[in-house]
């Protein structure tokens, strides 16, 4: 019944919202996929789409409790990966006072025992898995969210 329902699934794609998001298109027996960001032939590499316009140093309002803030400046060429975090070179608490930064919070200091570390937590190293730029970017689907009234 599993198998039946995940193959199902792939030959009809995921819907959200109502819309078909991703649905296999294989005119041809060539193979692809087609997206929010068009159609592309899976054997072949698509070019990238060109970057957006991020605004500089501009600050932007939570929409949510706990939303991880949006970072107000380009990172194009910083390097997180396990040998380094550009990050951490101004908004860590040592650094973030003398370079002019927010400080991270202490909450990325405490591991999943809930004890307190001197240095960030191995899960909150990689910055980019919560936090983005906000990109001036055409929305890929119609959104109608409300920030919650005690954030306006």
């Amino acid at each position: 019944m599993m198998k039946k329902l995940i193959a199902a699934l792939s030959i009809i794609g995921v819907a959200l919202s109502g819309s078909v998001i991703a649905e296999i298109n294989d005119p041809g027996g060539i193979g692809g996929l087609e997206s929010l960001r068009g159609t592309a032939v899976l054997e072949v590499t698509r070019p990238a789409d060109e970057l957006k316009s991020v605004p500089k140093d501009q600050v932007l309002e939570s929409d949510y409790v706990y939303q991880p803030p949006l970072i107000p400046h380009s990172i194009r060429g910083y390097e997180v990966s396990l040998n380094a975090n550009k990050c951490l070179a101004c908004h860590s608490w040592k650094y973030a006072q003398e370079m002019g930064a927010t400080k991270i919070s202490v909450t990325h200091y405490v591991n999943r025992e809930d004890a307190v570390l001197a240095d960030v937590s191995p899960r909150r190293y990689f910055c980019l898995q919560c936090h983005v730029t906000q990109a001036s970017a055409k929305p890929l689907v119609e959104n109608n969210f409300e920030s919650v009234d005690s954030l306006r």
